[in-house]
């Protein structure tokens, strides 16, 4: 009994010599099923994809307690990273075991708040410019550089302005400092 048939790999005519023959020899056969493998584990990796799917980030709000993985992919971090922030105290978290590590999510909400920045209380006091020295008159009278002047200025908390284009300090304050000397 000889059939006249297609290949369905190749596509090429042959003559089968059963009914159930689909390929036109060894050749397309095994390609055939490398093909039809590779198939397979293609929807098999994508069928694992679609169950490890991340957790919609309304979910992850709703939840008191996270696991790091959760953390990491609310914060769109590594896992690696949250434990790091954790060690060093970033995060608070909580190890119930080995391998379980819980954080609040209240703890993670904490970390976007901004602390209020109070304002810093101003001891400076309006000075005339008749009561101060240029910066250049400090130079030249106590013969100092301009790094140290700075660094003492910033050292005794010295409160310094300008106007225009010059930086003034309180002549009270210079003296003071430099007479003591």
């Amino acid at each position: 009994m000889k059939i006249k048939k297609f290949c369905h790999h190749c596509g090429k005519d042959f003559i089968a010599q059963r009914i159930a023959t689909k390929y036109c020899g060894d050749v397309c056969s095994k390609r055939a099923y490398k093909v039809r493998k590779r198939k397979e584990q293609i929807e098999a990796t994508n069928k694992k994809a679609l169950k490890k799917k991340v957790q919609p980030i309304e979910v992850l709000n709703q939840k008191e307690f996270l696991t790091a993985k959760e953390v990491a992919a609310l914060l769109n971090i590594s896992v690696r990273t949250v434990y790091y922030k954790i060690e060093s105290g970033q995060i608070k978290g909580i190890n119930l075991g080995q391998r379980i590590t819980r954080v609040r999510r209240s703890d993670i909400d904490k970390l976007f708040e901004q602390p209020k920045k109070e304002a810093p209380e101003t001891t400076k006091t309006n000075f005339e410019r008749k009561d101060c020295y240029s910066l250049s008159e400090v130079y030249e009278k106590y013969e100092v550089s301009d790094k140290a002047l700075y660094s003492i200025l910033k050292r005794y908390e010295i409160p310094k302005f300008q106007k225009g284009k010059f930086v003034y300090v309180p002549k009270i304050e210079i003296d003071k400092l430099f007479d003591s000397n």
